[in-house]
């Protein structure tokens, strides 16, 4: 009898929480023409390696593209892409590099905005962009567990909304849809499955990386969850039992 291969632990339960929130919403149908965006984050990176395994499992007779955008911080776009590029090439994917002056832009005296809610709104016209290059009709983002319930406090705190990012949003009138297969996936098991599938992670060297409002949330709710165990858990699990009758 043949050896039964071993399955890494860190793979087994992110493959059955990605599982589950893609049979939960219906994000994927056969014949799907799937757009992933990458940054070069653990979470993105574990996303599109997941999917490139998986996808056909998910939705027989679909197709898979990614998208990066460089953001252009520091001198190291140069060596970003072409890491990207190569991991796209062991993957089997292929798809779209784009190299931009966003980041400094939006970093720079002449924007009066907040530098994140540009370079975020720039990047995703990119996106979406490229979804209409490739004839996409689903984008999936590599939002995580955490990055919900951030987003959650974030909008309560700064947007006066109680709101989140949503693991299916159908935008532009239906003619795309963006998924979040990472639902329910934890931060920490993602940079694990990073680690395990060798997927070389890197940052884009950002200025603002550490002192935005989310790092401040990120703490907060770390501090929060050393000294009450479970409590971002019970945050995220508050978004499926909302009272509007409780509610102003």
């Amino acid at each position: 009898m043949a050896a039964r291969r071993h399955i890494p632990e860190t793979l087994r339960a992110l493959t059955a929480r990605v599982d589950r929130a893609v049979r939960e919403y219906h994000m994927l149908e056969p014949g799907d023409r799937l757009l992933v965006a990458v940054s070069g984050g653990a979470d993105s990176m574990s996303l599109l390696h997941l999917l490139a395994q998986r996808l056909t499992l998910y939705a027989p007779g679909s197709s898979l593209r990614a998208v990066y955008v460089d953001m252009g911080f520091g001198g190291a776009e140069e060596e970003r892409c072409r890491i990207m590029h190569d991991w796209w090439r062991q993957l089997g994917v292929s798809g779209r590099i784009l190299r931009t002056t966003i980041g400094p832009l939006a970093h720079s005296a002449a924007n009066h905005e907040n530098p994140c809610f540009l370079c975020s709104r720039i990047r995703r016209k990119q996106i979406f962009a490229a979804a209409e290059l490739f004839g996409c009709n689903k984008i999936a983002f590599g939002h995580h567990k955490d990055d919900l319930v951030e987003t959650l406090l974030l909008n309560m705190l700064f947007n006066r909304e109680i709101s989140t990012s949503p693991p299916v949003l159908s935008i532009q009138e239906g003619r795309y849809r963006l998924i979040r297969p990472l639902l329910y996936v934890e931060e920490a098991m993602v940079k694990a499955y990073a680690a395990e599938a060798g997927a070389p992670v890197f940052r884009q060297e950002c200025p603002s990386d550490g002192s935005s409002s989310r790092q401040e949330v990120k703490e907060w709710l770390q501090a929060l969850e050393a000294a009450h165990p479970g409590t971002r858990e019970n945050l995220f699990q508050s978004m499926k039992r909302v009272k509007p009758d409780y509610l102003l």
